[in-house]
């Protein structure tokens, strides 16, 4: 798909700044070394987005899990599964998306041997923003998909919103068309069968309106 052109689009609301790093490589350099908030202190390892450089659509999640968190990449583990296969569904090839959270480092809770998840404050979405902020100006998309409350108030500084606005395309701050979408853990999560199977269709036609859009703006 071609790429249209774009001007540069300024960071999260509620971020005034970003990281000035000119490449999305150096920025993950910076980024590796951060102590913005105190969730580097538990984490294995900084989680950088990751995909194609110059994508035209740009999915946004919370954090890394578990698994993202030991392998360093975002959506490897089982929401990441499940959201290759609603992409596929939805015509969506992922290797032309630049995939990325609003928070770079696990946060967790020990139970045991097991670390469960433990969703990120606003202070550590904030804060994070930064980093955000800096893949988004870089990466120069055409379309930003939300996934998920906190990826939802991370692009647009709104706590919630999220059901009312599934499915329906807004516009970021910055101008940039923003798709909202719940995060695809929200299927694993579901026991009655019945309305996971509804949640699930649901999903794969929020994700097949990227091509819609992104054929839109060609």
């Amino acid at each position: 798909m071609a790429r249209s052109t774009r001007k540069n689009h300024p960071p999260p609301a509620f971020q005034p700044e970003s990281a000035g790093a000119p490449s999305l490589g150096a920025l993950r350099k910076e980024a590796e070394s951060c102590e913005r908030c105190d969730l580097y202190r538990n984490a294995t390892q900084l989680v950088f987005g990751d995909g194609d450089t110059r994508a035209r659509v740009v999915l946004v999640g919370e954090q890394p899990g578990n698994e993202e968190d030991l392998k360093g990449r975002p959506f490897v583990g089982p929401a990441g599964r499940v959201l290759d296969e609603c992409l596929k569904e939805a015509g969506v090839d992922r290797s032309q998306c630049y995939v990325t959270n609003a928070v770079k480092h696990f946060k967790f809770e020990q139970r045991g041997k097991r670390r469960l998840h433990a969703r990120p404050n606003g202070g550590e979405v904030q804060r994070c923003a930064w980093w955000l902020g800096a893949e988004l100006r870089i990466v120069e998309p055409d379309l930003v998909v939300a996934m998920g409350a906190t990826a939802f108030y991370a692009l647009t500084g709104r706590a919630s919103g999220v059901t009312k606005e599934r499915g329906h395309v807004l516009l970021t701050p910055g101008g940039t068309r923003l798709l909202v979408t719940i995060h695809p853990s929200y299927l694993l999560r579901l026991r009655d069968r019945q309305e996971a199977d509804r949640q699930h269709r649901a999903f794969v036609s929020d994700l097949h309106k990227i091509g819609e859009i992104l054929g839109a703006t060609t």
